[in-house]
């Protein structure tokens, strides 16, 4: 028994000794991941969210005061441009139409006859010219043989007053004719102005039918069969028959906040879901970026807002989809990921790898940039510096984690873009973050290989 604790206690100090030599051999040291950089595709998206509606709807107000008497269609239905959708009872416009055709109808009868008295007044005239003819040459015949002696002074006098009665005659010839035209284009006026009574009573008939203005879809559908509705205001109770969308184009109206606003461009790609329909995405574009703030809180614009509180505001964003589909409806939530830029095989690094260093400078008595010092504090400006920790040998081999500043590019969800200061295959330090944001320059490292860093591929991100 004895020696088998004396065995057990030799294996206790053994273990003690090698634990000692391993954190004696590992002070000063700081465990840290790392990773290589490389080349992979890289994309910075914003997302915004919102719903989906089509870029042409209408709503139809009743334009006639009255009940509706049919629907013809209900909430769902296609229609086609031109069809009858609605109708609002119609006893007293279609009495008013068919009283107007028929006083029409009199009037052309009116005007036929009118027409026919024109005719008969045209036949006397000419009557008479023939009879003033004839009479005219019995006058100047009678005029020569009494002045030769040969008829007597009472045949003179009686041609002369037959001239003179046709003469009489076919003035009143011509006067019945003018008047029989100027009955004829009075009654003619009488029939314009009937006829345009008619259209002002036709339009009141038609106005009782209301018709789809496109080819659309039935969205929404408020009234029923019997209750009344009069105009008013559009879009409010009593007034409106139904919303007809056209949905073969159809966008996603989506909220962007105002810092990513000004990354977003017409025409840039834009990928949409849909919370109803999973696991499908709707390629779009760009179509429409506001230029007026929204409220967050209240969805107003800024420039009606009539408050002075500041808070977060967004900015409207139109996205029409490319190939939109018969399950997409008006008003279903969606989400907008536009991609605002895209670089392929650019060099990147984990973004949780960049870190700031705060650096002091001042200037000297010479106009100089120098370092800071003690004996020369006048002047000092503090500049922040942005770079990542290197991993470097020394001159004894030993591993050590230098900062070298770096200039970055576009972001995405994991990675940022490298423009100068690094290479493809340095290895960098990428965590833990509370070791990263305390490290210091030339710092002797260690890496951690329990938790070995991978860098990722997926260089898409979202703002």
């Amino acid at each position: 028994m004895k020696k088998i604790l004396l065995i057990v206690l030799a294996i206790l100090v053994a273990a003690g000794l090698v634990t000692f030599m391993v954190v004696k051999q590992q002070s000063g040291y700081t465990k840290v991941m790392a990773a290589k950089l490389t080349k992979h595709d890289l994309s910075t998206i914003v997302s915004g969210t919102g719903q989906i509606k089509p870029k042409t709807y209408a709503v139809l107000g009743a334009t006639a005061m009255g009940r509706v008497t049919h629907l013809y269609v209900k909430e769902g239905d296609h229609v086609k441009k031109g069809q009858v959708v609605a109708e609002v009872e119609n006893v007293a416009q279609e009495a008013q139409v068919a009283g107007q055709r028929a006083a029409i109808a009199a009037a052309k009868t009116d005007i036929s006859s009118y027409v026919a008295a024109e005719k008969t007044a045209e036949a006397n005239l000419e009557h008479a010219q023939a009879d003033l003819e004839q009479k005219t040459l019995d006058w100047n015949r009678a005029q020569s043989l009494y002045q030769a002696g040969i008829d007597s002074k009472q045949q003179y006098d009686a041609a002369k007053a037959a001239y003179d009665l046709d003469v009489a005659s076919l003035a009143q010839a011509k006067a019945q004719l003018n008047q029989a035209k100027a009955n004829t284009d009075s009654q003619r006026g009488h029939l314009l102005t009937q006829q345009a009574t008619l259209r002002s009573y036709q339009n009141a008939l038609d106005l009782t039918e209301s018709t789809a203005p496109f080819d659309g879809v039935v969205t929404d559908e408020p009234v029923r069969e019997g209750e009344t509705v009069v105009q008013g205001i559009q879009n409010t109770n009593g007034s409106t028959f139904m919303t007809i969308a056209d949905m073969s184009v159809v966008t996603a109206e989506v909220k962007v906040d105002e810092t990513d606003i000004v990354n977003v461009r017409l025409g840039q790609e834009a990928d949409v879901t849909v919370d109803a329909i999973p696991n499908k995405i709707f390629k779009g574009h760009v179509t429409e970026v506001g230029d007026q703030a929204l409220l967050r809180s209240t969805g107003v614009a800024t420039s009606q807002s009539t408050t002075g509180t500041e808070e977060a505001k967004d900015f409207k964003v139109v996205v029409t989809l490319d190939s939109p589909n018969n399950d997409l409806r008006p008003g279903l939530s969606c989400t907008a990921r536009i991609m605002t830029a895209h670089k392929a095989s650019v060099l990147a690094l984990p973004i949780q790898a960049l870190t700031i260093k705060p650096q002091e400078t001042t200037k000297g008595t010479n106009g100089n940039v120098e370092a800071a010092t003690e004996t020369n504090p006048f002047g000092i400006q503090k500049q922040d510096q942005q770079g990542v920790f290197i991993l470097r040998k020394d001159d004894h081999g030993k591993l050590r984690a230098r900062f070298v500043p770096v200039k970055t590019g576009i972001t995405g969800a994991t990675d940022i873009e490298v423009l100068s200061g690094l290479k493809e295959g340095d290895q960098i330090v990428t965590g833990p973050y509370k070791t990263l944001r305390g490290l210091k320059d030339n710092a002797l490292v260690k890496i951690d290989t329990s938790a070995p860093a991978v860098l990722t591929n997926n260089g898409s991100g979202t703002s």
